[in-house]
């Protein structure tokens, strides 16, 4: 996405008040830059939005050429890949954002994501628990087991299938058994209980059930279910504010996943 794209790009505000914004962040959009390319990200939309966010939060440090390079994260207190859709937390003050900062670090935030994978699922319900590191194969890839290398990180995950939807090559629909064979898929609750980089991704490729076009853990399998991008959305975020309140806030749909859920009907 190329800065001259940025006046087409809405960004919902879900939730505001004197301390935070809830924004619903749309698919193709990166949260902050890599120092690296000039595109426009939600960084330059908040920036846009809310100018005084600049004073809030802490700047990224990359080296890049021989050179430190700063990247700006204004009120970021955490984030999304670039082609996961839902919602996002913004501190609007910088004792807001320690405030908020301390309660991901502390896991105490709760995150739902929704997601559909290839395959139908065998278990209803079931905990991921596997150590996250970087894929020998790849610098771009994260993995479960023997292969993981660098700095191996505890990481958990609870699953439960929403519904399954597809059919076998001789035309069964689910009867109950599990799968892995192209046409079926499932339709994925994933609460992460860590918050690893590509943690949902990886352990849902972990027990053979990439997340459907996902170009980095499905492997060969091309894309299904009208999905061009990423089928994995943050569906919802519960936290407590510095009021002292519990707040949750539900992201909607996006048009992909609306089509895709409306063959589960």
């Amino acid at each position: 996405m190329k800065l001259s794209d940025f006046n087409e790009i809405e960004v919902p505000i879900l939730y505001e008040d004197e301390s935070c914004i809830f924004i619903h962040k749309p698919a193709g959009l990166n949260v902050h830059g890599d120092g690296k390319t000039r595109e426009y990200t939600l960084a330059d939309w908040i920036l846009e939005y809310h100018p005084t966010l600049a004073a809030v939060g802490e700047h990224m440090q990359i080296q890049f050429k021989g050179e430190t390079l700063e990247i700006p994260k204004p009120g970021i207190v955490h984030r999304l890949d670039k082609e996961t859709s839902g919602v996002m937390l913004l501190a609007k003050t910088h004792e807001a954002y320690l405030f908020f900062k301390k309660q991901f670090q502390e896991r105490e935030i709760r995150k739902v994501y929704h997601c559909f994978v290839y395959g139908w699922m065998k278990e209803d319900t079931m905990s991921i628990d596997a150590a996250i590191g970087r894929d020998s194969g790849s610098i771009r890839r994260y993995t479960t087991g023997g292969t993981a290398r660098g700095m191996i990180r505890e990481a958990s995950t609870e699953v439960s299938v929403l519904g399954r939807l597809g059919a076998l090559p001789d035309g069964r629909t689910y009867d109950g058994k599990g799968s892995t064979e192209e046409g079926t898929y499932s339709f994925v609750e994933a609460r992460p209980r860590t918050g690893r980089t590509h943690q949902i991704r990886v352990h849902l490729r972990s027990v053979n059930h990439p997340i459907v076009a996902d170009s980095l853990y499905a492997g060969k399998r091309d894309p299904a279910l009208g999905f061009t991008r990423l089928a994995l959305h943050a569906r919802e975020l519960t936290v407590v504010l510095p009021s002292g309140e519990s707040k949750t806030v539900q992201a909607p749909y996006p048009p992909d996943f609306e089509k895709a859920l409306r063959n589960m009907a």
